[in-house]
């Protein structure tokens, strides 16, 4: 059994699992720290409400992605030694810092907004909820630095008998400008999905007009707004991170769109069925000099293709083939944009409806706003599998391959492998089955089952 082909897949597994539960988390976080600051400032008792039955929701995600999380960082020692040997001096500083500093801060003053109702001031209370919210996102940005390297390696040196990087600056390893891009994509991916949870769970309640008709109707004018900034941030967000890709990243962009040759003007694939192993298309729609205007805000300007940047790393790097797979970069950016694109229509609904004051949803409407809260967590996992496959065959760009990355079979062999690959996905399946249970119950119990 193949044995990189075992723990890419386990990595995978594990990451969009525990990848379902972050953004939320981030959203979540901040949109109860939201409600509880609008309860100190005005003093009404619906906003107390809302707090906590959002901070209830919050709670159960929180601790399912807890326990999720915790894997990920064993398989680097378990089944990527060879990377952990090669990269540890530089990527476990931010993955310590994330442990030592954010997670302890977001856990200790978790604790405290937990069993701190009616114990502690309320404006103290309101500030622990604040810097839960804190935590949770400096944690994020810790793993990106940590990704970042991995993404655009900087602040290192090569040991003087080459077997393994070492950091020569911490500063430039947290001010690499892949984080200052990546950060504030993730950021805003979890408003919007944080968003898009609170816009369902309020419009059902509305819909099937519980007792809580007042707090929902103000819940979800909160969400409305909160899911449409979280959406158009996230789409700006991502378009930056975009442009900088077609410079530091061309191949990423290149497998994206299906792009074998290189254009200038470069056009924008519609819809396209190429053949890998020929380098060229079957069938495609295009748009002409569209990929140009969305790299350069110009119609004109060149991107390079597949065939001529595969040459160049052959030229730089030696033989080999320096091409991910086209079609899983190609349809995971669509799946990614699209799934934005009908977050920010499905935003623009909920936010029409809330300030016409509107609270009767029609059939469509209605469908639209319950299954909204699926679209990010669609374009999240898509935009990570796009992230991570669209970069192969490095795992650290430019330094160090995959294949030369994984424990050698005769270490961790490909029937252990086999089986914990089955294990952890029925495990993960039944930690995401129980999470989605425990939020549909306390989401439908309404306010009350929060108290």
């Amino acid at each position: 059994m193949d044995t990189l082909f075992l723990a890419r897949l386990q990595f995978a597994l594990t990451s969009v699992f525990h990848f379902f539960f972050v953004p939320l988390t981030l959203g979540l976080s901040i949109f109860t720290a939201i409600m509880e600051t609008a309860w100190v400032r005005t003093g009404k008792e619906k906003y107390r409400q809302l707090a906590k039955f959002w901070g209830h929701l919050f709670l159960i995600n929180f601790a399912i992605g807890v326990v999720t999380g915790i894997v990920m960082e064993f398989q680097f020692g378990m089944n990527w030694s060879q990377y952990s040997r090669f990269v540890g001096d530089i990527f476990g500083v931010p993955l310590a810092i994330e442990a030592l500093l954010a997670f302890f801060l977001e856990s200790t003053f978790l604790g405290i907004w937990v069993f701190g109702w009616d114990r502690i001031p309320k404006g103290l209370h309101a500030a622990s909820i604040w810097l839960v919210a804190i935590g949770s996102n400096l944690s994020a940005l810790w793993i990106l630095v940590a990704n970042s390297f991995m993404q655009s390696p900087v602040g290192y040196q090569m040991a003087a008998d080459g077997s393994r990087a070492e950091m020569t600056s911490f500063t430039e390893l947290l001010f690499n400008p892949y984080v200052w891009l990546q950060f504030p994509h993730v950021i805003s991916a979890g408003v919007a999905t944080g968003g898009f949870l609170v816009i369902a769970v309020s419009a059902w309640h509305l819909m099937n007009k519980t007792r809580d008709d007042d707090q929902f109707k103000t819940s979800l004018k909160f969400g409305a707004i909160y899911a449409f900034i979280g959406s158009l941030l996230v789409s700006l967000a991502g378009h930056t991170q975009m442009q900088e890709m077609v410079h530091n990243q061309p191949m990423k962009v290149a497998a994206a769109e299906a792009l074998w040759h290189t254009e200038n003007p470069a056009s924008f694939s519609l819809f396209t069925i190429g053949d890998e192993e020929k380098m060229e298309d079957v069938f495609s729609i295009r748009i002409p000099g569209m990929l140009s205007f969305l790299a350069y805000n110009n119609f004109s300007g060149e991107v390079k293709g597949i065939r001529e940047l595969q040459e160049e790393a052959v030229a730089k790097y030696g033989p080999g083939n320096y091409i991910p797979s086209v079609i899983t970069a190609y349809w995971s950016f669509r799946f990614m944009v699209g799934a934005g694109t009908l977050m920010l229509l499905a935003a623009a609904v909920a936010l029409f409806k809330v300030i016409r004051e509107d609270y009767n949803f029609g059939k469509l409407t209605g469908a639209l706003l319950l299954s909204s809260f699926t679209l990010p967590i669609i374009a999240n996992s898509a935009g990570w599998i796009l992230t991570e496959m669209g970069r192969q065959p490095w795992i650290v760009v430019g330094l160090l391959k995959t294949e030369q990355a994984v424990t050698p079979a005769s270490v961790v062999s490909g029937a252990e492998l086999l089986t914990s690959v089955v294990v952890f996905t029925l495990i993960y399946s039944a930690l995401t089955l129980v999470d989605v249970l425990l939020l549909k119950k306390y989401a439908t119990a309404g306010l009350h089952g929060a108290e």
